[in-house]
């Protein structure tokens, strides 16, 4: 069983930046890709950016590609979501996710995850 537990949600100004962390545990060796998801209110979970194993290949939303970098220490069993240049409308919950599965381009669909953490706020003001 894999337990993930993020932290560094917070409140900042739009055009700030914020850091996510996701501390990992348990059967973390089962598990073949990770990643950022993000939820509203009244709006359906989001996919934000995906990385498979080793961090060999990462997908990015349309919407965060160029502002968001997710990368990871394997030392530390953390992944990480740098945000810069944020915007209102990047105001949500935050969520890890990991899954077993494998893709060469990373998964993107919230079912196919199979671990998430209990996120974390992100707020943003103009």
């Amino acid at each position: 069983q894999v337990q993930l537990v993020e932290s560094g949600g917070g409140s900042v100004q739009a055009g700030g930046s914020l850091r996510l962390s996701c501390a990992a545990s348990g059967g973390i060796l089962s598990v073949n890709t990770l990643a950022w998801f993000r939820q509203a209110p009244g709006k359906e979970r989001e996919f934000v950016v995906c990385m498979n194993s080793k961090g060999a290949s990462t997908s990015y939303a349309d919407s965060v590609k160029g502002r968001f970098t997710i990368s990871r220490d394997n030392a530390k069993n953390t992944l990480y979501l740098q945000m810069d240049n944020l915007k209102r409308e990047d105001a949500a919950v935050y969520y890890c996710a990991a899954t077993r599965l494998y893709d060469p381009v990373c998964l993107r669909a919230p079912g196919d995850y199979d671990y998430w953490g209990q996120g974390t706020q992100v707020t943003v003001s103009s």
